[in-house]
């Protein structure tokens, strides 16, 4: 079968919803391999606070941009579609199906919908002066200050992601114009099936508490522990992943267990539903399933008829 367009499956959903568990279940049964669009799952050494998927699952399908750089190193938009374009193509070379797996809406988006960050050259003068207010105040502060000039990126812009915050007001400042305006969308380069998955908000919420509890029952001190110690310095903008900024504040004494722990549940919920803001149900172009215990055949059964409809949306 030819296909006028790479087909690209595309699996998205809330934090927690059953992503990773159901897609690969997916690709083994359809002979794919999984790229990867959730940004902390680039860096290596963070496993247990990013729920990563484990080497024994990573063993059962192959999976890309997992662990490809360092804390300290920083991947911007544009090589994360560079990346996953490659991959995508790669994976359709081989005979397999690439599936785009992933709760970053904002890098699912760039790589399906063919944007293009806006040209903007880093201004680091700027970009210093940002940070310093960031520092003095809190990044929450300077998200407010987003909020202000662009609501649109602010709504979909994690308000403890200090780099995005940053960029978007960079852009702004520099341009005048929003940063949500600026991005060119072109045609989609693939044969795209979207898949989204869903369960109710409270469950979700569950969901979310008790993988808090088996982080913590599971090292995730001690993982925030070893980074630290491998001089990796908590002002990272990695480390300021959710999760992470608790456990350093656990660590320096300036925060317990139990509040940490209170408080990612906090950020992970907000978090959660952000993330609504890139994905509707009212959205035609993505199917929705009910994560239960039909998921994955009823997925399956959709998307054998879609893959073999050349030209399918």
């Amino acid at each position: 079968m030819s296909f006028p367009k790479i087909p690209l499956v595309v699996i998205v959903g809330p934090t927690a919803v059953g992503k990773t568990e159901i897609s690969i279940r997916l690709a083994e049964q359809l002979g794919g391999e999984i790229v990867s669009a959730d940004s902390r799952l680039f860096y290596r050494g963070m496993d247990i606070g990013t729920a990563k998927p484990t080497g024994a699952e990573r063993r059962r399908v192959p999976h890309h941009l997992i662990d490809i750089a360092d804390p300290d190193e920083v991947w911007s938009l544009a090589m994360f579609q560079k990346a996953a374009k490659e991959a995508v193509e790669a994976i359709h070379s081989r005979g397999r199906l690439p599936f785009l797996v992933g709760g970053t809406g904002q890098y699912i988006q760039a790589v399906i919908s063919g944007w293009t960050p806006p040209p903007v050259k880093p201004d680091l003068r700027l970009r210093g002066v940002m940070e310093d207010l960031a520092r003095q105040y809190n990044p929450m502060w300077l998200h407010d200050k987003l909020t202000v000039l662009d609501p649109v990126s602010a709504a979909k812009i994690d308000p403890r992601n200090l780099r995005r915050t940053i960029r978007a007001m960079e852009v702004i400042f520099s341009t005048g114009r929003p940063f949500s305006s600026q991005r060119k969308v072109s045609d989609s380069p693939y044969q795209l099936i979207l898949i989204g998955l869903r369960r109710p908000r409270l469950e979700i919420y569950e969901r979310v508490d008790a993988r808090v509890e088996g982080m913590f029952a599971n090292g995730f001190l001690d993982e925030v522990r070893s980074l630290l110690d491998r001089g990796y310095s908590p002002d990272l903008p990695s480390l300021s992943a959710i999760g992470y900024r608790e456990c350093i504040a656990i660590l320096q004494g300036r925060m317990t267990i139990d509040e940490a722990k209170l408080q990612i549940k906090h950020m992970t919920h907000a978090f959660v539903r952000r993330q609504s803001n890139w994905f509707k149900e009212s959205d035609p172009k993505i199917k929705w399933f009910d994560v239960d215990d039909q998921t994955l055949a009823s997925v399956t059964r959709y998307l054998t008829g879609q893959i073999l409809l050349p030209g399918s949306n």
